[in-house]
């Protein structure tokens, strides 16, 4: 399994700040997840953008081999963006950002899609594709059959859904049984 698909599937739940209807991810507790898991794993920030009076900050996490980039604009308690804003506003969106772009590794990334439990727990709330994408990504048939066994039930209301679903495992069961010579 990879390490994407694994970090996913913790549940962030009791880490979860909140500010009137927002949710946030700890980054502290995230940073924390982000080094138990590769210790080798840095981040650094881009100069902050400039639009009009508000500003955008960027951070990017480099994990697992893999960079990815966030970006998130300098906001106030009720998420608007802040004209001109101070240095401890800066430094508030820089931090939120940090755990914004460890979560493109996996850690709490569903908090961003507006949930407030893992994948595993939300039933077909996610597209059909967001389930595809979680065949493709299997790296052998035993775990391809694994993933497929957890997601198809989650569209036995939603038949067109589901098909796509059987389409994606076929495909998929027919091209790791050519890489690797075994049956799905």
């Amino acid at each position: 399994m990879s390490k994407y698909l694994e970090l996913r599937k913790i549940d962030v739940s009791d880490k979860i700040e909140r500010k009137n209807s927002l949710s946030y991810l700890s980054w502290a507790w995230a940073v924390d997840t982000l080094l138990l898991n590769d210790p080798a794993a840095t981040w650094s920030y881009s100069q902050p953008a400039q639009f009009g009076e508000t500003m955008m900050v960027f951070c990017t996490v480099t994990a697992f081999g893999k960079s990815m980039t966030a970006q998130l604009p300098v906001m106030d308690y009720r998420n608007k963006a802040i004209p001109n804003p101070d240095s401890f506003a800066v430094n508030t969106a820089m931090q939120r950002c940090l755990a914004k772009a460890i979560a493109l590794h996996g850690i709490g990334l569903y908090i961003y899609a507006g949930e407030d439990l893992p994948p595993d727990d939300v039933g077909a709330e996610y597209p059909v594709d967001f389930y595809i994408g979680e065949l493709q990504a299997q790296e052998s048939p035993a775990e391809l059959r694994t993933a497929y066994a957890q997601s198809y039930p989650k569209f036995s209301k939603n038949k067109a859904d589901q098909a796509k679903l059987v389409a994606a495992y076929e495909k998929m069961k027919a091209q790791l049984n050519e890489t690797s010579g075994s049956a799905a």
